[in-house]
């Protein structure tokens, strides 16, 4: 699964990552040539705030996830 989101603060950051850290699967954030883990508060807080980012799911069916992080994305 593949969708665009866009963190507005400290605090979406780390909601996106609690909900990232309870996905089965590997959940990873693109932007530009950097790829890094979406389950790292701190990785998510340096490829930085206010930018629209890819994000790879490798779990297919994790509903909750999609669920928890939905307000995120962006078209």
């Amino acid at each position: 699964m593949k969708f665009k989101i866009r963190l507005e603060n400290s605090q979406d950051a780390e909601e996106f990552v609690q909900a990232a850290s309870q996905c089965g699967g590997d959940v990873d954030l693109h932007s530009g040539v950097v790829y890094i883990d979406g389950k790292s508060l701190l990785g998510v807080l340096a490829m930085g705030i206010k930018r629209e980012m890819d994000v790879y799911v490798s779990s297919h069916n994790d509903s909750t996830f999609e669920n928890a992080v939905k307000k995120f994305v962006v078209a």
